[in-house]
């Protein structure tokens, strides 16, 4: 197949719906060689934060010259920014190359798109010679299809309500899935704050017999200011005066546990000089995520906020960002969200800070319309709402209303977070 028609077959497994469980793809792993297992990796697990955790170790290692593979979703722009070495994606050859050997493998047997891309994920990596992968789990742990591996370290990095229709509606049910990635012995780490989920964690790591490190007990992070903190790791070594280049006062959590990733990874040979360690943080870049763009000059320019945020934590995670970088900032809104996203309390924080909302659709397929979404604001913010069904004429309504020292903020879904990327930067934003 050609880039174009590999593509074309990929996107057709989108009819096969989410289907969680390991038999699938364990069988494809099989009759392809298991090629996710001729390299090391650190496997990623939780609610939010683990693509931000994944791209900070990617940078750390990468700084200390490993050549570094990272499987994330989903994507922005590009079915290949899912497959990235040291921060390149996947060529489109390779892509295409790879795609046709995983089809062929297949015959008749049907699998999904998740299960297809973590195949592809694999193989590629074994070709590259990667010296260690970093693996994000899709959704949940236990039966994603990522969970064929036996990493290095385990990471789950937060644990809050999402997905429920998948995972339980149960913080406890929640985190006995992302708990589903512990494996016998390997070392655990974890940014999971809350009590119950915690115990949970606990007990897996006793069942498994797996070391477990726990942020704020076994490693911690000092936050001095929004943009400034202090890592204190697993054997007492200290950094202060750290600085991630990763937006928000919730990127500094992520970033401490990438660093006690780090520390375990020199434990099992990977050596990380102290010295680029600073190096390393001022470089990561994670797309999409409290991502700043400006667009235009002069009179023209307009500061956009991109973010991901699509559940509780990450809205709120978005609110504490607008308050400490923000505040007293006019804020134009443009929100597009799943149909099946539940939209709580701190959503209707987010509505009482900004002073328009625009609501649009992303993409046709899962997401809600511009007026669902209304029927969701609460009536006493009508008076602030637009309906845009067009993501284009959103960004020009907005841009018409605003000011170069507005803000222009743009949430809800990664779908529309790609879309507006495209838009301000370009089709080709790899």
């Amino acid at each position: 197949m050609h880039y174009s028609e590999a593509c074309t077959y990929l996107n057709k497994l989108q009819f096969f719906k989410i289907k969680l469980g390991l038999e699938a793809v364990s069988n494809l792993l099989r009759k392809l060689g298991s090629p996710h297992t001729t390299f090391p990796t650190v496997h990623l697990a939780g609610t939010n934060g683990k693509g931000s955790v994944g791209a900070t170790l990617l940078s750390l290692l990468s700084q200390n010259g490993y050549k570094v593979g990272f499987y994330s979703s989903p994507h922005l722009s590009s079915v290949r920014e899912r497959f990235c070495i040291n921060g390149e994606p996947i060529d489109r050859h390779s892509f295409a190359e790879l795609a046709t050997t995983i089809r062929d493998t297949l015959g008749t047997q049907h699998i999904t798109y998740f299960e297809f891309t973590t195949a592809l994920a694999f193989l590629w990596f074994q070709q590259q010679g990667v010296d260690i992968a970093i693996i994000e789990t899709g959704l949940g742990g236990r039966l994603d299809a990522t969970n064929v591996i036996t990493p290095l370290v385990s990471v789950i990095t937060t644990i809050d309500l999402d997905h429920q229709e998948y995972l339980g509606n149960t913080l406890t049910q929640i985190a006995g899935e992302k708990a589903g990635i512990i494996k016998n012995t390997v070392p655990v780490l974890s940014g999971v704050q809350d009590h119950t989920a915690q115990q949970v964690i606990k007990a897996t790591c006793l069942q498994k017999q797996s070391p477990l490190y726990t942020l704020g007990v076994d490693f911690t992070c000092q936050s001095i200011t929004p943009t400034v903190f202090t890592y204190t790791g697993i054997n007492g070594v200290q950094f202060k005066g750290l600085h991630s280049a990763l937006q928000g006062k919730h990127q500094q959590t992520n970033t401490c546990l990438a660093l006690a990733t780090a520390e375990l990874l020199q434990q099992k040979g990977f050596h990380l000089a102290e010295e680029k360690i600073a190096e390393a943080l001022q470089k990561t870049s994670w797309p999409g995520r409290m991502e700043t763009v400006v667009s235009g000059d002069g009179q023209d320019k307009r500061h956009f906020l991109l973010d991901g945020a699509h559940n509780e934590a990450g809205i709120q995670a978005l609110n504490y960002t607008l308050q400490d970088s923000f505040n007293g900032k006019k804020i134009i809104l443009i929100w597009g969200s799943m149909a099946d996203k539940d939209l709580g309390p701190a959503w209707l924080a987010l509505l009482e800070k900004v002073s328009v909302i625009v609501l649009t659709q992303a993409e046709t397929t899962r997401s809600a319309t511009a007026e669902q979404l209304e029927e969701r604001v609460p009536k006493h913010y009508h008076s602030k709402v637009r309906c845009k069904t067009e993501v284009d004429n959103a960004l020009g309504y907005a841009a018409a209303h605003t000011t170069p020292e507005d803000l222009i903020l743009i949430a809800g879904s990664l779908y529309l977070v790609g879309k507006t990327r495209e838009l301000l930067l370009g089709k080709n934003t790899l």
